[in-house]
């Protein structure tokens, strides 16, 4: 494997491009730097393509790695990401696609995701290490993954893992290709990548973060509600002042044994556990503020399940037969019960009652492939007396 192409300058960054032009697929994966900053983005954009665009092959590639943090303008790469005639390779793409909408507003259109190829295909290992692994002997340094991508200069230990992410996703898509043409999946597969064009991050509902979602919950007495509340605050405020995630501030441990200890002194602190010696020095005093004012609030209340929200008991009843008859469509197909239809889907199509497979289309995550496939059973389930 070659050494990669860094790409941090203007200049290095047009050379790319230029030889970018003509290729017709081109493999990508990121690195974010969420376990450092409360406030993440992408940090580093793996591209690897072929190193003959007249003669494609998937053993003869290039590699290059972006530093996004060093270059103003990202958007002459984005629009060779969204043109259709450039197959973008991803593995579990739908993240990528996300954080790529999120930081520099890109778009793609065609789209081969390795790991939605592996579970069309029904295989049990869906993870990118393992699949390199067992495809082509390749072992990634799993240390890679908890490290610091927003640090710069990179080591030589990054740009390997980061190099390898993307190096082989060309071969084992050739691979891929053959198998699901093989098994007769491969207008199944199409479908499925071109589902992915729906997904756009502006539509999200963005993720409510209370200290009602935490596990150690449970332990807390619920008298002492307010005080868990009262820290579980501070600590968001903290961090997002900071740019920090929160378990860098104080994990949910500590918090807990702090809302069961409620500590009065400085002293105190230390016998509590959960934090070291520079966490109480740094925090000690405004901890034992936030205690005594969560002392002092009312225990709050439960979020409201939102009624509104619940289907009919009719509905509610379809929705419990189709995923029996999801449940039975996957194990005679060896593949996870999503890859048929996810809940949402189920759920529409038991609101909805479609009468035809063109009354199922008009759901937009069920294409042709799929109202052909299932159609008639999916109507015989629905509608029988």
């Amino acid at each position: 494997m070659k050494a990669p192409l860094l790409v941090n300058s203007t200049v290095t960054f047009h050379r790319m491009l230029k030889q970018l032009q003509g290729q017709h697929l081109i493999a990508l994966d990121t690195e974010s730097n969420s376990l450092f900053r409360y406030y993440p983005k992408v940090c580093l954009i793996q591209l690897t393509t072929f190193e003959d665009p007249r003669n494609p092959d998937p053993n003869a590639v290039i590699d290059y790695l972006i530093d996004p943090l060093a270059l103003a303008h990202l958007q002459p790469l984005g629009e060779l990401l969204q043109n259709p005639a450039v197959e973008i390779v991803m593995h579990a793409a739908d993240n990528d696609i996300l954080i790529l909408q999120r930081d520099f507003d890109f778009e793609f259109q065609t789209v081969f995701d390795t790991q939605l190829a592996a579970r069309i295909l029904g295989w049990q290992q869906i993870g990118l290490a393992a699949m390199l692994q067992d495809h082509f002997g390749v072992v990634s340094d799993k240390r890679m993954q908890r490290t610091d991508w927003g640090r710069r200069p990179l080591t030589p230990q990054q740009i390997m893992y980061a190099q390898t992410d993307t190096h082989y996703l060309p071969a084992l898509r050739a691979q891929m290709v053959e198998e699901l043409k093989a098994a007769g999946r491969w207008e199944e597969a199409q479908e499925a990548f071109a589902m992915l064009r729906l997904i756009d991050y502006n539509e999200r509902e963005p993720t409510q973060r209370s200290f009602w979602q935490m596990r150690q919950l449970r332990d807390v007495p619920q008298d002492s509600y307010g005080v868990l509340e009262a820290l579980w605050q501070w600590r968001e405020a903290e961090a997002q002042r900071r740019d920090r995630p929160p378990f860098k501030i104080a994990t949910d441990q500590a918090l807990v044994k702090l809302t069961l200890a409620q500590p009065e002194q400085l002293s105190d602190l230390a016998t509590v556990g959960g934090m070291g010696q520079q966490q109480v020095k740094q925090y000690g005093k405004t901890l034992l503020k936030v205690i005594e004012a969560g002392q002092k609030q009312p225990i709050p209340e439960p979020p409201a399940n939102d009624r509104s929200e619940q289907p009919e008991k009719s509905v509610q009843n379809r929705y419990d037969t189709l995923r029996q008859w999801r449940t039975k469509t996957a194990e005679r197909r060896g593949v996870a019960p999503e890859i048929v239809f996810s809940n949402s889907i189920l759920m529409a199509l038991a609101h909805r009652m479609p009468t035809s497979e063109a009354e199922m289309m008009e759901i937009p995550e069920i294409g042709p492939w799929k109202a052909k496939t299932y159609g008639k059973e999916l109507l015989s389930v629905l509608h029988e007396k």
